[in-house]
């Protein structure tokens, strides 16, 4: 009997000591570098803001970032990885419009359900998507070139930064407006994309200002598919402006962590990530770069969550409706 309570007693012991052990963990988080995954090619939109945003944040939190490009199947091969992650905050993302919503619509057997196996962190940048050619393609405006592809789909192509990703859904969803079945050719990022437009191997692309910008004037830029002109790219005509008024789509990026990281450490990751928005310098880079930073209510893990299930909510139908499918 006394062996039996004193079994007991060690067990409640360690379990108190395992109850304890979360908070004790996430008051000394971070003791180690994270790892932050971009399931993407180096050099695209969602990577450029990754190592924006990450670099500071590392300052915060006093232990650096490792951003690591684990690219595949539009983003999805990394989303999954970080879903499996150990929920500890050393593993996190940046994911967006891709992986976190048209995802769900695109890919019947997603292994990951991108509203409840991922923590919400923080939403970092707004990022207006234009539609731009390299420079000695034929048609010089967007009705231009939307006459050029319901003429003849079969003589021109456009490149993407994987099926799902957000450059992806969007030239699907101008194809779907046009009704002009234009063939796509797939890389693992849109940085990869955007290189071979500039060596014109593609005709065009659509792609997050993140991208565009810094190449304006090396491109044909169509129209930026929101309701007034960019700052960062005033010459460049709206949706409405250009004759397709409902062309209208904005990407994202924000950070994810696991499901079941503990709130105190998403507390301290988006602390650093609030940080970081609010920095003269950040938010001068990511404003040159045409992005939309969220205001302080919209860089909540809660409104996240929200945004997230939101945009499954609309862009899913937009996907079923265009009849496309990754699988």
């Amino acid at each position: 009997m006394r062996r039996l309570i004193q079994a007991l007693g060690a067990a409640f012991a360690m379990s108190g000591l395992a109850v304890a052990a979360t908070p004790v963990a996430a008051q000394s988080y971070p003791s180690r570098p994270l790892t932050m995954i971009v399931p993407f090619a180096a050099g695209g939109p969602t990577d450029v803001i990754a190592r924006i945003v990450s670099d500071h944040m590392s300052r915060t939190l006093g232990q650096s970032i490792v951003v690591e490009n684990v690219a595949g199947a539009g983003g999805t091969t990394g989303s999954l990885r970080v879903a499996r992650a150990t929920p500890d905050g050393y593993t996190v993302m940046m994911g967006n419009l891709g992986t976190h919503s048209a995802s769900v619509g695109l890919y019947p057997n997603l292994a990951y359900d991108p509203r409840t196996d991922f923590a919400p962190v923080i939403n970092t940048a707004g990022t207006p998507m234009l539609i731009s050619a390299h420079k000695d393609f034929p048609a010089n405006t967007l009705q231009e070139l939307v006459a050029l592809l319901k003429a003849d789909p079969s003589k021109y192509n456009w490149g993407h930064g994987g099926i799902g990703s957000t450059s992806h859904l969007t030239c699907v969803f101008f194809h779907h407006l046009i009704k002009a079945p234009v063939q796509q050719v797939p890389f693992r990022g849109s940085g990869p994309a955007m290189n071979a437009l500039l060596a014109k191997q593609l005709d065009y692309v659509c792609d997050q200002t993140v991208g565009i910008v810094p190449q304006l004037t090396n491109l044909k830029t169509y129209v930026v598919a929101t309701p007034t002109r960019l700052d960062v790219a005033k010459e460049v005509p709206t949706s409405q402006e250009g004759g397709l008024p409902e062309f209208q789509a904005v990407g994202w990026n924000a950070i994810f962590a696991p499901k079941d990281t503990p709130k105190e450490i998403v507390d301290k990751l988006n602390a650093a990530g609030r940080a970081a928005l609010a920095d003269p310098g950040v938010k001068a880079r990511l404003l040159e770069l045409g992005c939309v930073i969220p205001d302080d209510a919209g860089q909540s893990p809660a409104a996240l969550g929200a945004h997230v299930r939101a945009e499954v909510d609309k862009w899913t139908p937009v996907i079923k409706a265009a009849g496309v499918t990754a699988q």
